[in-house]
């Protein structure tokens, strides 16, 4: 096997990231633009209905009982939040949800590094060697047009001592098998000085699975 760093074609294509790019920038906008405008329009209608008027010097009404005094000068009035600013809060979901889309999309990837799998993501990048991790197949349904709903096969791999679990789909953008060359380095970092009996006999099977995969790419 190769030990160069061999990236894999995982990950949307790139009209797939352009639309999604642009729903995640939308769906920022439309968020913050929320959070923003109970602040602006809180000020707006204070000036409008008179209450953004300037307060009272305190020499002003030092003299008047308390029940007279203007609200904004009432214990605790000036620390008071309006309620309107609380409806800004409604706006986070809809910014936290499009910078993880733009995230998610921009920087989504794999790559192989000798035996060293790894899957980066919106937030973080995981890795795992295959070598020596515990291994299964899996699949996850992925949506095609407007109607169409297709399986991509997946290979698990989780770390037996930290637990920590990559996933790798076995179809690129186009949901066709990934290049036969990148299956067969797969292939080669699973097999790489793991014994082929007892509970790592599974894994050579998926290795095999692999290399069938790369001698029919066009699953025919």
């Amino acid at each position: 096997m190769t030990n160069a760093r061999i990236r894999l074609s995982v990950g949307a294509a790139s009209g797939q990231r352009a639309v999604a790019a642009v729903v995640g920038v939308l769906l920022s906008a439309f968020g913050a633009a929320f959070v923003l405008l109970p602040v602006v329009a809180d000020g707006l209608l204070r000036r409008v209905t008179g209450f953004g008027d300037p307060v009272p010097s305190y020499e002003d009404v030092r003299d008047l009982p308390p029940e007279l005094l203007p609200p904004d000068l009432h214990d605790g009035a000036a620390a008071a939040p309006a309620p309107l600013r609380y409806a800004g809060l409604c706006g986070l979901p809809f910014l936290l949800l499009g910078l993880y889309l733009v995230l998610r999309v921009l920087r989504t990837a794999a790559w192989l590094d000798g035996t060293r799998a790894s899957v980066r993501g919106a937030l973080g990048t995981r890795t795992v060697d295959l070598a020596t991790a515990e291994l299964r197949g899996g699949a996850f349904a992925q949506r095609v047009g407007d109607d169409g709903v297709v399986r991509v096969p997946t290979l698990i791999a989780r770390d037996r001592d930290s637990g920590r679990r990559v996933t790798i789909p076995l179809q690129g953008p186009g949901l066709g098998n990934l290049p036969p060359y990148e299956l067969r380095a797969l292939a080669d970092a699973i097999t790489a000085g793991r014994p082929d009996q007892g509970r790592d006999a599974d894994a050579h099977a998926l290795a095999g699975q692999r290399r069938t995969m790369a001698g029919n790419p066009l699953g025919l």
